[in-house]
């Protein structure tokens, strides 16, 4: 009974600390907690990956923590908008018109890195802007970092040169995250720091949330996807990512008008879906009452544009295919897609080398390019081989040999992959109806990957190569090519079939396999039966028959290729595509316990 009186007396002062400890706690301003982001430690891929269901327990710790970051979020955003009403009423406009700027952070720092620390350049007249990344306050003095499209600065704000107003001012409405104005001339500190010597500034924009925690920035992979702009804040290599990938299309248009190419822009809505093999998006057409789909591909467009007497054509355009979503795979990207007529695959090989060459020195000076610590050359030539000698030197095995023994040839590769009978590769491999499909089975599994240099991969097979003229010199393949860097497809190119009745039996047969594989993927799927691709192939076919001059098409992924010319060469390099995306697609914002725990919970963006 003892013991018991002494638990209950613990227990009760306990409860009085408890207590006291909370009212304490409640007195703290609510801007004294900070905004943290909340690390999630993942691979590459995890954008795209479904995490496991957490125990019960650990639910409730990240539902009390997600409660917790929202209610410091929104106690921030009280407060700012409390100054941002303050600012109005003592005559200030927080969110500027206009700001008159003779100078970018870069030109600073370039213009006037001669300085001697502690020089101050009084008789040149400065006006800067920027968003505000750091802010320290030292008594009479604070110190401010700005950064803006080229780079950052500081700025030196004394109180002695500013209005008694002006600094209070400083003090207590600015914040991290806002933007800002200020006049004044240049100095260099005494510890060498290149500033802004401010006498006057102006609030242009006052942020109502913090930005990310400086040490920790934004590593949350979904979240830099989702929230790019905070993304671009936070880590400013990410928007030199985008300035290298614009130079990239942008060199590559100056190279084609060079060439005498014309650019020209084909529908994105068409009314079937066709040139590639790849599930569509389907939309509805409200006036016309019929079903369109969104391009998977801008190749028979192009070609018509061929036979209607335009020699040279290309299209940068983006491209919609209903598929998987990963970091090397979004739901829509941009290509490049060009026409020559008068020439074969061999030409379009060097045209290739040519524009990814020059796409190299228009970003880094120089044909060499770090890739995830593998120095890539781009030096001319580049190699070339066949796809039935990179798949004999890897594998030792020489399809040729098997005539036209597809089951020999198949139980070789087999045994070669150690592929267990009931895989999904096992079941791939086993419906392949020939030669052709089971040496490109291995040269996918096998060989891909192992192409690290800039390689083009020559003569495929006839049955992969629908559109693809038939080899002049051997039998059963056709003068195709695709180029591989990094063990990543990033063009494809042939010397086009303009047979119109070898080309319409392809298609036909292509037809029977494209409308197969559709059946098979939407069985089930109402909305999509009884659709197909030949009333858009007919339409093709008869446009085959007005014949146009043999050409040679290539196709390029614009976001694979800008990955390759370093648009990637960071520090912390990621084997991503979708970084190479301002935006890309994501799943719906909702959380719903596996275990059905809880409804479906809304993320609150701000």
């Amino acid at each position: 009974m003892e013991a018991l009186r002494m638990w209950r007396a613990s227990s009760n002062l306990l409860g009085v600390a408890a207590s006291r400890a909370a009212a304490g706690a409640s007195k703290v301003a609510p801007a004294a907690r900070p905004l943290r982001f909340h690390v999630r430690c993942c691979s590459p891929t995890a954008a795209t990956t479904k995490p496991p269901p957490p125990p019960p327990q650990d639910r409730r710790r990240r539902s009390a923590s997600s409660s917790s970051s929202t209610s410091d979020r929104e106690s921030i955003r009280a407060i700012r908008l409390k100054k941002v009403d303050e600012l109005r009423g003592k005559g200030y406009e927080p969110y500027a018109y206009k700001w008159d700027r003779t100078h970018t952070t870069k030109e600073l720092q370039d213009g006037y890195t001669h300085l001697e620390n502690g020089e101050v350049c009084a008789d040149v007249a400065v006006s800067i802007a920027g968003r505000i990344v750091a802010r320290r306050a030292f008594g009479k003095l604070v110190f401010m970092t700005i950064r803006d499209d080229s780079g950052t600065i500081q700025l030196y704000c004394e109180k002695d040169s500013l209005t008694e107003e002006q600094f209070e001012q400083l003090k207590a409405f600015i914040d991290i995250g806002d933007i800002i104005g200020a006049n004044g001339s240049i100095k260099k500190t005494e510890k060498g720091e290149l500033s802004v010597f401010v006498k006057n500034f102006e609030i242009l924009t006052k942020s109502l949330l913090p930005l990310p925690d400086k040490y920790h920035g934004l590593t949350d992979v979904d979240k830099r996807y989702r929230q790019r702009y905070v993304d671009m804040i936070a880590n400013p290599e990410v928007a030199d990512v985008f300035r290298t990938r614009a130079k990239v299309v942008s060199e590559i248009r100056k190279a084609m008008e060079s060439f005498g190419f014309i650019e020209v822009e084909t529908p994105v809505l068409q009314g079937a879906a066709g040139g590639a093999e790849a599930r569509p998006f389907i939309t509805h057409h409200n006036s016309l009452q019929r079903d369109l789909y969104l391009r998977i591909a801008t190749e028979l467009h192009l070609k018509r544009m061929l036979v209607g007497g335009l020699e040279k054509v290309y299209e940068i355009g983006r491209i919609f295919r209903n598929e998987g979503i990963s970091t090397r795979h979004n739901p829509e990207f941009t290509t490049i897609e060009m026409y020559e007529a008068y020439s074969d695959y061999e030409s379009m090989m060097n045209l290739a080398e040519e524009i990814v060459t020059r796409c190299a020195m228009a970003t880094h000076g120089k044909l060499s390019v770090d890739y995830q610590g593998t120095e890539i050359s781009l030096e001319r030539p580049w190699r070339r081989e066949t796809m039935h000698s990179l798949v004999k030197e890897a594998t030792g095995i020489d399809f040729n040999s098997f005539g036209e023994d597809v089951e020999s040839a198949k139980n070789a590769a087999k045994g070669l992959l150690g592929m267990k009978t009931e895989s999904s590769e096992s079941i791939s491999l086993q419906a392949c109806s020939s030669i052709g499909h089971v040496l490109n089975e291995v040269f996918e599994t096998v060989v891909e990957s192992s192409l690290v240099q800039p390689t083009f991969v020559l003569d495929y097979p006839v049955e992969i190569s629908p559109l693809a003229k038939p080899h002049r010199r051997f039998a059963g393949l056709t003068e195709r090519f695709e180029l591989f860097i990094c063990g990543r497809e990033i063009g494809n190119a042939f010397s086009e079939l303009t047979d119109p009745i070898d080309q319409r039996g392809r298609f036909e047969n292509q037809i029977k396999q494209h409308n197969a594989k559709r059946a098979a993927m939407n069985k089930g799927d109402k909305s999509t039966e009884g659709k197909n691709e030949e009333d858009d192939f007919s339409i093709w076919n008869a446009t085959c028959f007005w014949n146009g001059p043999w050409n040679r098409p290539t196709g390029n992924a614009i976001d694979q290729l800008g990955k390759y010319q370093g648009c990637y060469c960071l520090p912390s390099t990621e084997d991503s595509t979708i970084t190479q995306i301002q935006y890309g697609t994501s799943a719906p914002l909702f959380f719903v316990p596996n275990d059905g725990a809880g409804p479906a919970c809304p993320t609150k963006l701000p």
